[in-house]
Order: structure tokens, then C-alpha cells, then sequence
């Protein structure tokens, strides 16, 4: 599949977005989710490229900083597999598999990618303080802006090349892919899986959520649900359980803390 040059300008745009995200972490750009989401909106692909994102975003929820050691690169992975998953064509499962597959592969050449910009970044750092030295605050700004326009260029330049090799050759490279490969990467991202949705429910094993979560069991297998109505039912629920607190809490004679931080700050609001 070849792209047009607006299709071609609105993937660099999300690509050199997802590769600032990946360090400021303001607008979550850089997250499979959305980053597969917005590729998928640009190619014309959007329902496939969200099931892409959704699969990525379990596996990108057991990626962690620990210390010195930096996580493998979601933005690279998102952005490159989505332009992958599209350019090949195959929108099966199996070709979703493949996709992820070279995500996996990608998170790990992304990580030689940061090391490359973050050394550049030293650089850049020393000439912000010089200007800093010197009291010239627009310098300072300047230098800093600097690095952060190598940090999208770091995910845009791939996101590039990309796009301009042929369908053919990445189709040929996919398929080229040896079995024990594509299936121990499955393996090992189903593991990734498991850690991330267990640090989901870690996050939400209080009493007060536990129902929530179980009734999203009950209306997954509801497909006549779109997902706008999930996200009504969702906010109503809230609503229900924010206002339930409140009266519960008032009828008490002041609000009374429990061992559940999450509950507490929900009572507040």
C-alpha cells in the first residue's frame, strides 16, 4: 500500500508527537493506544490499527523504568508496527501477530535510538547552561527546545523510511520471519501481557472498585454495546457510586478515612 503526501505529512505529525510524548509524558501521545489509534485515523485503517493499539498498550503496561535501565521504546514500537501492519496489507489475526512481533523487535533497536539522542542531549544540556551562565534565558529555551526536536525526530526519521519502502519488501520480510521467532515472541509478549493486566488489577483491588470490574466482565460479551454506550454506562456508574459516597459520609457526622486511598480521594471529590 502506497500513501499519499497528506496521508504521508499526517503520520509524520503523529510520529514526531509520540516521540516528544515519549519524554515529556504530558499528552500520552507516545502510548500504543492512541499513537496506533492516530496512525490508523490517518491511513484510513482506524478500526484495525485500534485492535493493534489495544493488543500493544497490555504489552506496553509491563514496561517499565527500574533504575539506570530504561524500558523499551513504546513510541517506536507503536508508530513503526502500525506503519507495518498497514503497508503489509494483512489484517487478520495472523497479520496483527506479525505486527506485534515487529513491535516487540522495534521497542528493543528503539532503545539504541534514545541512547543515541540522550548522549546528543549532553551536548545540548552543557550549551543551556553556558547560556544560562551568562543570564540569557532565551538561550536556555532555545537549547531546550532543540532537544526536544531531536527527541521527535528520533521516532519521525524511522516513521520516514518506513513509509517509503515498498509494500513488497515488507511483506517479503514479515513472511520471512522464522516460526520459532514469530511464536516465541507471541509467547514472551503474552507473558508482558500478564504483567501489565496484573498491575491493572493491582492498582484496582480495593472494594470499593471490585464491582466495577467485575460487571465489565458481564457487558463484555454484549457486541450489540457500542463503544460510546460502555463509556455512558461507565461515567453513570461513577457518578452513582461518587453520589452514594457522599451520602453515606455525611449520614456519619464527618467524613471518615478508610485504608483505601483511592476511596478517599473519590470521596473528596
Amino acid at each position: 500500500m502506497d500513501f499519499n503526501i497528506i496521508t504521508v505529512v499526517f503520520v509524520l505529525i503523529v510520529a514526531f508527537l509520540a516521540g516528544m510524548e515519549g519524554i515529556l509524558d504530558q499528552f500520552q501521545f507516545h502510548q500504543p493506544i492512541i499513537a496506533c489509534s492516530l496512525i490508523g485515523l490517518a491511513t484510513g485503517h482506524l478500526p484495525e490499527c485500534i485492535m493493534l493499539g489495544g493488543a500493544l498498550q497490555l504489552i506496553a503496561l509491563g514496561w517499565a523504568n527500574i533504575g539506570a535501565a530504561v524500558a523499551p521504546d513504546a513510541a517506536l514500537a507503536s508508530v513503526a508496527s502500525a506503519i507495518i501492519f498497514v503497508k503489509a496489507g494483512n489484517f487478520s489475526a495472523d497479520g496483527r501477530n506479525a505486527a506485534i512481533v515487529a513491535a516487540i523487535t522495534l521497542a528493543t533497536v528503539g532503545l539504541v535510538l534514545t541512547m543515541v539522542v540522550r548522549t546528543l542531549s549532553v551536548v545540548i544540556v552543557h550549551q543551556a547552561d553556558r547560556a544560562a551562565e551568562s543570564g540569557n534565558f532565551k538561550g536556555v529555551e532555545f537549547w531546550h527546545i532543540i532537544a526536544l526536536l531531536c527527541q521527535g525526530l528520533r521516532i519521525a526519521v524511522p516513521a520516514v523510511l518506513l513509509l517509503f519502502i515498498p509494500s513488497e519488501i515488507i511483506q517479503g520480510a514479515l513472511s520471512s520471519l522464522p516460526k520459532w521467532f514469530t511464536e516465541g515472541m507471541t509467547i514472551g509478549g503474552g507473558f508482558v501481557v500478564a504483567v501489565g493486566y496484573a498491575m491493572v488489577i493491582n492498582l484496582m483491588a480495593t472494594k470499593e472498585v471490585w464491582p466495577f470490574f467485575f460487571l465489565g466482565f458481564a457487558l463484555a460479551p454484549l457486541k450489540e454495546l457500542t463503544l460510546i454506550a460502555t463509556g455512558i454506562i461507565g461515567v453513570c456508574l461513577a457518578i452513582i457510586y461518587l453520589n452514594l459516597s457522599k451520602k453515606s459520609n455525611s449520614g456519619g457526622g464527618g467524613a471518615s478515612s478508610s485504608d483505601d486511598p483511592l476511596g478517599d480521594i473519590l470521596d473528596n471529590y
